[in-house]
């Protein structure tokens, strides 16, 4: 049998798994988080473990990369990454490439994702899809025409940085009301946590914050996006405000792109996603809203959940091996 390994370099983790040609099944994988004040170097070690690890005696046909961070995908190199410092412009392919000895194929998390999405999972069969992921960031992969689209500079599918609302929060990036500042993991986290410190007893009520502060001890550095979703279901109405306008957000960028570009099928995926049916109504609702009557289109959940960059790592080593062109 024929082995791939593929590779995700997450915000807050490293994964990576192998697997053989023609199957759907993990042979091995693992996982590991990325230390608090990580760089580039830190994470190299890590995964060099983890291949390593993996590996043991076999040898692997190719291997695909999964990066959360732009990527010059026709260089494999990594332009940056906004969570861990010191990847400004490495070439991760042509390091691989160096150590391995094989075909090493490299590209954004949200670029690669949509690509095993299109290939394994919610996106089989058709010709237009516009991956979501929405986690520590939110990004977007495209396939149109049953081909990645990654625009003329690779930076096609920020959807992050659509701006939603003008006045609203400063986002990393440097712009205001980014979908990504709004929607994002950690910065659910941030905003409810801001609130919180600003008014410590808002309306004295048990559902307005009081739940959220319950679940981290009113330790507010601990609170993270999912606390966020599970003091929403529980009735916190102030973990419902942070998460509807999380909702709305997306809402709005999705709306935004159907009209752009009338892709056929929109892919979720991301911790965020699993934020509860309330979420998921919000955002289908105001991305109708926002879209107009005559286009059509859907929103669903991605299959393969947090495993979609690593399968579609395995998308991606096809396609940089040319040997498998038709597997």
């Amino acid at each position: 049998m024929t082995l791939i390994l593929a590779l995700d370099f997450g915000g807050t983790k490293l994964a990576a798994a192998t697997v053989n040609i023609g199957s759907r099944k993990w042979l091995r994988y693992e996982r590991r988080f990325s230390p608090v004040g990580a760089d580039a170097s830190t994470d190299l070690e890590i995964m060099r473990s983890l291949i390593y690890s993996l590996l043991q005696d076999t040898k692997p046909a190719a291997i695909g990369v999964s990066f959360g961070g732009p990527v010059d995908a026709s260089t494999g190199t990594v332009r940056l990454s906004h969570h861990v410092a010191g990847w400004e412009n490495i070439p991760l392919k042509a390091l691989l490439e160096e150590e391995f000895s094989i075909p090493v194929g490299v590209d954004n998390d949200a670029n690669v994702a949509a690509l095993g999405e299109h290939r394994f999972g919610a996106g089989q069969g058709y010709d237009s899809l516009f991956y979501i992921t929405v986690s520590t960031g939110v990004g977007g992969g495209w396939i149109l025409n049953g081909q990645p689209w990654r625009g003329a500079g690779g930076m096609a599918g920020e959807i992050g940085h659509i701006v939603v609302d003008p006045s609203g929060p400063v986002c990393l990036c440097g712009k205001r009301g980014c979908v990504e500042r709004l929607a994002s993991g950690p910065y659910m986290a941030q905003n409810a946590r801001e609130i919180l410190e600003k008014k410590p007893q808002r309306r004295g009520g048990l559902k307005d914050g009081e739940i959220l502060r319950g679940l981290v001890g009113d330790n507010l550095t601990l609170l993270t996006g999912q606390l966020v979703a599970e003091a929403a279901a529980a009735g916190d109405d102030l973990a419902k405000e942070v998460l509807h306008k999380a909702a709305w957000a997306l809402g709005v960028g999705i709306g935004n792109v159907a009209n752009l570009m009338n892709p056929q099928r929109f892919v979720l995926g991301g911790g965020v996603t699993k934020a509860g049916e309330d979420f998921w109504q919000v955002m289908h609702q105001v991305a109708r809203e926002t879209a107009l009557p005559e286009v059509d289109f859907e929103i669903v959940s991605a299959v393969l959940g947090d495993d979609a960059p690593l399968w579609g790592g395995v998308a991606i080593a096809l396609i940089a091996n040319p040997e498998f062109v038709n597997e």
